[in-house]
């Protein structure tokens, strides 16, 4: 099976652009009505879109993971509806994308397609699941919920000020990340997913969260050094950094020195801190699931090189909580679904590697 799914990994990577023109062409044949429906623009969207299933489907064969696939669509599905697009379009245009690759593939490959894209096709039988991040029974949920009001309002010095001052009236740092602005960036992705804000705002609520972090340095950079060493950092082409950054200042806390390299990070650079800096823990963060072959990647050349060998890795990110065999597959030695598991985990690993 290893070599079907290499077969539909190669052709997906190979001729991509080529088969979401002949997946959308082939949607546009069975539904004459989408040309007046979807306008000027439609086609090239179809084709945006049908890129993305390519891409996503390409990643979940990677994993043998089916759930991947299936949890993307179950995303797809909400995204669109907002979008006043009905799921039978969805269902058709996937059912159009399984049946174009069949014409490339073999018969082993066309079965994992159409069990991977089945996965997907399940979930538009099922009912969608946008809830608020918000819940009510949540630690801090008062101060998590006015603080994403003041920033929904785009008053990110509102959202500061009662940040530092619950800060100074005693409640932990750790907390603030977990029960605030943890929730509240889940919230705000699962607002622009069902069209209720922008891209823009989305955007201004990301950054002045990272600037309010950055105002709680002097609690983070507070504690003694243990000397223990970590690097955190992004895949290549990976941008959404700010669960990654949490973890280096869970890190920052318990007393570690850590090395933040950020978002989009190239592998040379990445194999270059870790010779200079001595690391004990290399944590990985990837948020989309197509970035997860970059994770592999990135992972085999750490533990080839000889700077690598003596480190561990851990990984984490919206895939690995899908999926949560996927660490292994990616050939990582941890897996944490959180910051605060970040913490145990790499040092559970490293008194395994030291012994007792």
């Amino acid at each position: 099976m290893h070599i079907a799914r290499q077969e539909i990994i190669q052709a997906i990577e190979r001729n991509r652009a080529s088969l979401a023109e002949a997946v959308v062409a082939r949607q546009f044949e069975l539904q004459h009505d989408l040309a007046s429906r979807y306008g000027e623009h439609g086609w090239s969207k179809c084709v945006q879109d049908v890129d993305y299933h390519l891409l996503y489907l390409a990643e979940a064969v990677r994993a043998s993971s089916p759930v991947l696939f299936a949890d993307y669509v179950a995303w797809a599905k909400v995204l669109l509806n907002e979008l006043n697009i009905p799921a039978n379009d969805l269902r058709i245009s996937l059912e159009c994308l399984r049946d174009t690759l069949k014409v490339e593939l073999s018969s082993d490959a066309q079965a994992i397609v159409a069990e991977t894209v089945e996965a997907g096709l399940m979930q538009l039988t099922q009912p969608s699941e946008s809830g608020s991040f918000l819940q009510e029974e949540a630690p801090l949920h008062t101060l998590a919920r006015d603080y994403l009001q003041a920033l929904l309002h785009g008053d990110r010095r509102a959202a500061s000020q009662m940040v530092l001052a619950a800060v100074q009236q005693g409640t932990p740092v750790k907390d603030i990340y977990l029960h605030v602005f943890q929730p509240s960036q889940h919230e705000i992705g699962r607002l622009w997913q069902t069209n209720q804000i922008s891209v823009a705002q989305e955007h201004y609520c990301t950054a002045a969260t990272q600037l309010v972090m950055s105002q709680l340095y002097p609690y983070v950079f507070a504690g003694e050094k243990i000397g223990r060493r970590l690097i955190a950092c992004c895949v290549g082409g990976e941008l959404h950094e700010i669960g990654i950054r949490m973890v280096a200042d869970f890190f920052e806390m318990e007393g570690w020195d850590t090395y933040y390299l950020g978002a989009n990070t190239p592998t040379d650079s990445i194999l270059r801190s870790i010779a200079e800096r001595q690391v004990d823990i290399l944590a990985i963060s990837a948020t989309m699931t197509f970035h997860i072959g970059k994770v592999t990647e990135l992972i085999e050349r750490v533990q080839s090189s000889q700077v690598g060998k003596a480190i561990k890795i851990l990984v984490g990110g919206y895939p690995f909580n899908i999926s949560r065999g996927l660490w292994q597959q990616a050939g990582a030695d941890g897996y944490a679904v959180d910051a605060a598991g970040a913490i145990f985990e790499a040092n559970r690993l490293i008194t395994a590697q030291r012994g007792p």
